[in-house]
Parts: C-alpha cells; sequence; structure tokens
C-alpha cells in the first residue's frame, strides 16, 4: 500500500491512504490520525489500511478526492532516528573522503516533498539521493535478517549536506511512502531494485539503478544502526547516495560526480550547489515508468 501525510497545521500532519497510481487519496483518520501512530502498533493498523488501500484502487472509497503533492509533508514528518551512509563501492572509490555511515540523529523536522531551502552562508554545499526505509521496534544486536523483518515503509529521500560531513543540514523526502510489497518482485533480498532519476536545474544529473550495486542490504543497513543500541517505530534508515560503476549513468551526489571529474581530468568542472538551484528526485520500476513515490522538488534561495 502506498501512504502519504497531509497538511493540517500541526506538526504531524494528517495520514492518508493513496492510489497505486499516485492520483487520489483518502483520510485514514477513521483508523489512525498520523503515520507515527500506525507505525507504532503496525500488526494492528496495517490490515485496515490494507482494506481501505484496496478499495481505494477498486474505486469503492467513497470519500476520495484528488491528491495534491503541493499540501503534503515528508510521510513521516519528524522521526526518533534518521542515519544514512552510502552502502555503494562506487562511491566510496570516487569519493574516499566520505562521512562515515549511518551517524543515528534525532530529526524534528524533515522536509516536505516540495520545499524551499536558505543557503544562508553555507559554502560548498553537495546533496545525496537515495532510498531509505522507515522501521519497526529492532533490538540492539539485531541481525540483518532479523533487522529487515522491522523494514516498514520505503521513502524516496534527498540530502544537502556540507561534503565529508556526517550530518545532513536538511533532507527532504517524496510524497508518498510504500510498503516493500509494492514493488513485486523488485524487493528481493532486503533490496529495492528501480531506477533513481536525478536532474540538476532541469537537467539530466543522474539515472542509477538502487538495488544490484549494494555492498549492505537495508537489514544489514539497519544492523548496523543497531550495534549498541535499539530503534523505535519510526526511525529511518537511508542508503544514499546511489552509485553505480558505470559512469555513463550519471550520479546521485555532487561529490561522486566531482570526484569522477578529478580522475578523469584532473580537476573538478562540476560547481557546488549555490542559491537559485534546483533539484529534483523520483524513482521508476523502469526507465520511463510510472513514478512510484512521487518527486522531490527542491529548490535553494
Amino acid at each position: 500500500m502506498k501512504l502519504a501525510t497531509l497538511r493540517d497545521g500541526s506538526r504531524d500532519g494528517q495520514l492518508v491512504v493513496v492510489s497505486r497510481d499516485l492520483a487520489q487519496a483518502h483520510y485514514a483518520s477513521g483508523i489512525a490520525a498520523r503515520l507515527q501512530q500506525a507505525l507504532e502498533d503496525w500488526n494492528f493498523f496495517a490490515p485496515q489500511l490494507q482494506d481501505l488501500y484496496d478499495a481505494l484502487n477498486a474505486g469503492r472509497a467513497r470519500h476520495a478526492f484528488a491528491l495534491d503533492p503541493a499540501q503534503c509533508l515528508a510521510p513521516l514528518p519528524r522521526c526518533y532516528h534518521w542515519a544514512h551512509g552510502s552502502v555503494y563501492p562506487a562511491h566510496a572509490q570516487r569519493c574516499p573522503q566520505g562521512a562515515p555511515a549511518f551517524q543515528l540523529s534525532p530529526a524534528d523536522h524533515l522536509l516536505a516533498p516540495q520545499a524551499c531551502w536558505q543557503v544562508g552562508g553555507v559554502q560548498a554545499l553537495d546533496f545525496a539521493a537515495g532510498l531509505a526505509v522507515v522501521t519497526g521496534d529492532v533490538p540492539r544486536a539485531a541481525g540483518p535478517e532479523q533487522a529487515a523483518e522491522g523494514v516498514r515503509l520505503l521513502l524516496l529521500a534527498l540530502t544537502l549536506g556540507q561534503p565529508g560531513s556526517p550530518h545532513s543540514l536538511a533532507t527532504a523526502f517524496a510524497p508518498v511512502a510504500l510498503t516493500p510489497d509494492e514493488l513485486g518482485e523488485a524487493w528481493r533480498g532486503a533490496r529495492a531494485r528501480c531506477t533513481l532519476q536525478v536532474q540538476l536545474n532541469g537537467r539530466k544529473f543522474g539515472l542509477c539503478e538502487t538495488g544490484p550495486e549494494m555492498a549492505l542490504d537495508f537489514g544489514a543497513s539497519i544492523a548496523q544502526c543497531v550495534r549498541w543500541r535499539g530503534v523505535a517505530a519510526g526511525s529511518i534508515v537511508g542508503a544514499l547516495p546511489v552509485s553505480n560503476a558505470d559512469a555513463a549513468r550519471g550520479f546521485c551526489s555532487l561529490a561522486e560526480r566531482r570526484g569522477a571529474e578529478v580522475a578523469q581530468d584532473g580537476e573538478a568542472k562540476t560547481a557546488w550547489l549555490r542559491a537559485g538551484d534546483a533539484l529534483q528526485a523520483q524513482a521508476r520500476l523502469a526507465a520511463g515508468g510510472q513514478s512510484l513515490f512521487g518527486a522531490i522538488d527542491l529548490e535553494l534561495r
């Protein structure tokens, strides 16, 4: 199923169920008012949300309405923990100075899919795009297999930060979260196999495959996060930036593209992000197919 959170004036927004084609939505308030509420008792709420999802896709949901991405917050507007790191060998090769992976930190404000971010005095601003998972409760020292059982939802994420820093300055999420079964055979071995498209100022920047080249799947990634302490339902673990060995596919981070330019030409030619730049990211099961999560449209000012 697919879920989103609409603006309602509160910090956590209003949970809605979204149709498979992302065209329609239906309030889930009769089941759960907020996504965090559903995550904390997933086995109870998920079957009810699934029933509403099935009815919505079958045209039987009487109070369905058109989904407006501009009215969406991040699917989980704030979370208990947000950790991310690259699990792609190609990224490590091109950016050997990259930040350590999976730094757990609380995130009390995650950007909406259509957002503006003030650059201010930040210099050398980079971005990273990739997939993330929302977890249920995962205990300390859980192994990869047990950790993978804690995956509840998949997200599309885009972070802004300074090169080499383990901390994000801001993170935006696509409007829709989906359960892994929505990917069908494209979800195997705790990996999501889809095509991630990134544009910078309307021009193609990357068209990368998310699954095959992951050195750590999402179960192993979560296990890295819970080595010393568990995570609560409503935590997010991201694998980003996505990276492919074939440089012709492009890139999902500026630092990696600049690293490839240095290796090829002896110097980086692509400038860091600055005010006025615009980023877009979305994922599909195949190039040219339907958007899975909707789009992230992030403008820098």
